[in-house]
């Protein structure tokens, strides 16, 4: 399975510009990027990415409730997830894992490396599914 289009959840616009930005041109990736968790439940059937990166805190409906949501939905509940957040305690971490996230990417994150981090990320799944 190859990673090629990724979905990205972000309600800051900056934060979203910037990984845009670094995932396309330095990663190669196709992104679509989604303001909230309702824009992203709503494009996420006819975008149908190979990967999910949803940022945890996010006005209305959180990270967490997204995940939730998406796994709802039949021809979406396996499309693996990467959460980003500045909430990068240990124990905050494993409980997004214990969600079923694949990783957690932390704020601030480095753009250059951003693409590299997902990958790796990527592969760790794949070899463990």
């Amino acid at each position: 399975m190859s990673l090629r289009k990724i979905l990205h959840v972000e309600d800051d616009p900056d934060i979203q510009n910037i990984a845009n930005v670094t995932l396309t041109s330095i990663g190669g990736f196709e992104v679509n990027s989604c303001s909230s968790c309702a824009e992203a439940l709503g494009v996420v059937r006819d975008y149908m990415p190979d990967l999910i990166l949803l940022d945890v805190m996010m006005p209305e409906m959180d990270g967490p409730a997204t995940l939730a949501a998406l796994r709802e939905i039949p021809e979406i509940k396996n499309i693996p997830v990467i959460f980003m957040t500045a909430k990068a305690q240990t124990d905050e971490i494993n409980s997004f894992l214990a969600l079923g996230a694949i990783g957690v990417i932390t704020k601030p994150f480095n753009p250059m490396t951003l693409p590299d981090e997902i990958k790796t990320i990527w592969q760790n799944w794949l070899d463990v599914s």
